[in-house]
């Protein structure tokens, strides 16, 4: 193109000269000018029309071959495009191949977790001292695509009992379960499960408490069981609400004595096997029960959580007296800085010595991290305020409120120390009226 450009230029140069030429010396062009001359002349401009046809030609060929290279770059384009397909959809048609697990791999699936503490507390008519260290560590172990173990083991020091010299050291299984999960939707579980009686004894127990102690009400229903269970999510739409629910059967209660007393009943103690070696329950048939939530997000870090659940079986050897208990929980999150969550529990069994025995407590707590007021200063930054109401009524005649006011201090985000002051009122007279409580936390 630039050449043929090039040769147009020239060429018409060479025009517009000769007609100037031709314009100005006329009259003397006819006595100069042979007829060699001219004939010279004319074969020079029939040559250099030549030479510009033939670059239009020249021109117009590449032009044919840069439409017919466009064309097959499209088609050639088109056929990697359906190639690319049905290659995708051949992969998605067939299984992954699956590929035995080494043994880097099966060590990758295998992790501890837990939490410790150490507490120190100082109560009226009482002398302030450490009043335990424990460490919880949870073993947690995939097994492939879908099989899950997990098991949690609590390990605590503590003052012996009175008139006992030294200390007591316990070791206690918390929980011990494998899951199989069946699809998107439903898990199966079995062993000492974690029982879903509310929320706490899943959620916020030992390093995940805003509080040193536990609320006074949850007492009154087991932490765990042992049996069998089904649980899973149904979202409902796509805006991330949910729909949480749980259904299992366990051992239950069991009386610590064989007896239908009020006093033996034992909410945990019901294994399966006896203290003489029997493989037995301590009473005819299963317990079963059930957890039914809504989760609803309202947006990142705003949600409300509300849940029903319940238990109820036999509890004394006989099987002639039952347990239930129902449970109210919520949790409301408003941004990152401020949640909110609370129970109410209410459980009811029948004995020998005192009847229909009623107990029922309930607690709300909420925290806030001073970080949401902006004051752009680290060590506030770094508190969260936290209070709690709770109270108890035990059936046995004895009532008892608390209000508690305190802080945690994140040193880091796994590194807490917590520190709440408790006022008490209670029909017992001797239950302290106040106690401080201070508590250094770690999980990890």
């Amino acid at each position: 193109m630039k050449k043929l450009k090039q040769t147009k230029r020239l060429m018409f140069g060479l025009v517009a000269a000769g007609c100037a030429l031709g314009t100005a010396f006329v009259p003397t062009a006819r006595a100069v000018v042979s007829d060699e001359d001219f004939n010279a002349l004319k074969a020079l401009v029939q040559q250099m029309n030549g030479q510009l046809q033939s670059l239009k030609q020249t021109n117009q060929l590449n032009q044919a071959t840069i439409q017919q290279l466009q064309s097959k770059l499209v088609e050639t384009q088109r056929t990697a495009v359906e190639a690319q397909q049905n290659s995708i959809a051949a992969t998605q048609s067939q299984p992954a191949p699956r590929v035995p697990l080494d043994e880097a791999t099966v060590n990758h699936n295998f992790q501890i977790l837990g939490d410790a503490e150490i507490q120190y507390t100082k109560a009226d008519k009482q002398n302030g001292s450490f009043v335990f260290a424990d460490f919880a560590p949870i073993f947690l172990y995939r097994g492939g695509d879908r099989i899950l173990f997990e098991a949690g083991f609590d390990f605590g020091l503590q003052n012996n009992a009175p008139n006992g010299g030294g200390y007591l050291t316990t070791i206690n299984l918390s929980f011990a379960q494998l899951d199989y999960v069946i699809n998107d939707y439903l898990t199966f579980c079995a062993g000492d499960l974690v029982l879903p009686l509310g929320t706490y004894s899943e959620r916020t127990a030992g390093w995940l408490n805003k509080f040193p102690d536990d609320p006074l009400a949850v007492d009154l229903v087991p932490g765990s069981g042992v049996g069998a269970e089904f649980r899973g999510a149904i979202p409902l739409g796509d805006s991330g609400k949910l729909l949480n629910y749980a259904v299992y059967g366990v051992n239950g209660p069991g009386s610590s004595d064989g007896t239908g007393n009020a006093g033996a009943l034992d909410l945990g103690g019901n294994v399966g096997i006896t203290s003489d070696g029997v493989n037995s329950n301590l009473h005819q048939n299963l317990v079963g029960g059930a957890r039914v939530a809504l989760f609803l997000p309202f947006k990142p870090h705003y949600d409300l959580e509300f849940g029903l659940s319940g238990q109820s079986g036999e509890w004394d050897n006989v099987g002639s007296h039952l347990w239930s208990a129902g449970v109210v929980d919520a949790a409301l999150h408003l941004g990152p800085n401020f949640e909110a969550k609370g129970e109410y529990i209410l459980s009811r069994f029948g004995s020998d010595d005192l009847g229909q025995v009623r107990q029922q407590g309930w607690f709300v707590q909420a925290g806030y991290k001073l970080a949401g007021l902006n004051l752009e200063m680290p060590f506030i930054n770094n508190v969260e305020l936290v209070g709690r109401y709770d109270s108890l009524r035990d059936g046995f005649g004895t009532t008892t409120y608390r209000n508690s006011a305190g802080f945690i201090y994140y040193i880091t985000s796994a590194l807490l120390f917590e520190g709440d002051y408790e006022f008490i009122h209670s029909s017992d007279p001797s239950q302290p009226n106040s106690q401080l409580i201070f508590q250094m936390s770690y999980g990890f």
